[in-house]
C-alpha cells in the first residue's frame, strides 16, 4: 500500500495527460501522419479513431512527453495490421476472380470465408515465427515434417512441437 503513495507514483499521475487533451492536441498530427501512410483520408480517420480507442482501453497514464511516441507506436501497429488485412483480402479476391463463375462461392460464403481467413491470419500472427512457418509449410505447401525440418534447419521433434502449438491454437480459435 505504501507504494501507491510513493512520491514517484504521485508524480507520474500528476504528469498524466487526459485523453481528451491528447485527442485535441495530437489528433491533427496523427491524422496527417496516417493519411501519408495510407494514402486515404477515410482510412486515416478510421485508424486515428482506433488509436485513441486503444489508448482508452489501455487505461495507462500517458505523460505529455511520451504522448506522440505512444500514439505513433500504436498507429504503426494498426497500419501494419491494415496493410496485412488488405493484402490478404486482395489475394483472396484474386483467387476468386480466377475461379470459373460456376465454382465461385456466393457473396455470403465469400464473407464467411474472408472472416475465417482474417481469424486465421490473426492466429498465425500470434505464433512464434518458426511455428507459423512450420504450419504454413505443412498446410499450404503440403510438406511433411521431415521436409519442414530440413527447410527450417531444425530437428524433427522441433517441427512436431511447432505443429502441436499451431494446431492447438487453431483448435482453441475454433472452439472459442
Amino acid at each position: 500500500m505504501s507504494s501507491l503513495f510513493a512520491p514517484d507514483a504521485r508524480r507520474a499521475d500528476a504528469d498524466a495527460v487526459p485523453v481528451d487533451h491528447l485527442y485535441r492536441n495530437h489528433r491533427p498530427w496523427l491524422f496527417g501522419w496516417l493519411r501519408r501512410k495510407t494514402g486515404c483520408a477515410h482510412r486515416a480517420e478510421d485508424l486515428a479513431q482506433d488509436v485513441f480507442v486503444r489508448v482508452i482501453q489501455g487505461r495507462k497514464a500517458v505523460r505529455a512527453d511520451d504522448a506522440r511516441a505512444l500514439l505513433a507506436t500504436i498507429a504503426k501497429g494498426l497500419v501494419v495490421d491494415h496493410q496485412r488485412r488488405a493484402a490478404l483480402e486482395h489475394a483472396y479476391l484474386d483467387y476468386l476472380a480466377a475461379l470459373p463463375e460456376a465454382h465461385a462461392p456466393s457473396p455470403e460464403e465469400q464473407a464467411v470465408q474472408m472472416q475465417a481467413l482474417m481469424r486465421l491470419d490473426r492466429l498465425l500472427d500470434g505464433l512464434p515465427p518458426k511455428a507459423r512457418s512450420a504450419f504454413l509449410l505443412s498446410q499450404v505447401d503440403g510438406l511433411n515434417y521431415a521436409q519442414i525440418a530440413q527447410r527450417l534447419g531444425v530437428s524433427l521433434s522441433s517441427v512436431q512441437q511447432y505443429m502441436v502449438r499451431a494446431l492447438s491454437a487453431c483448435y482453441c480459435a475454433l472452439d472459442g
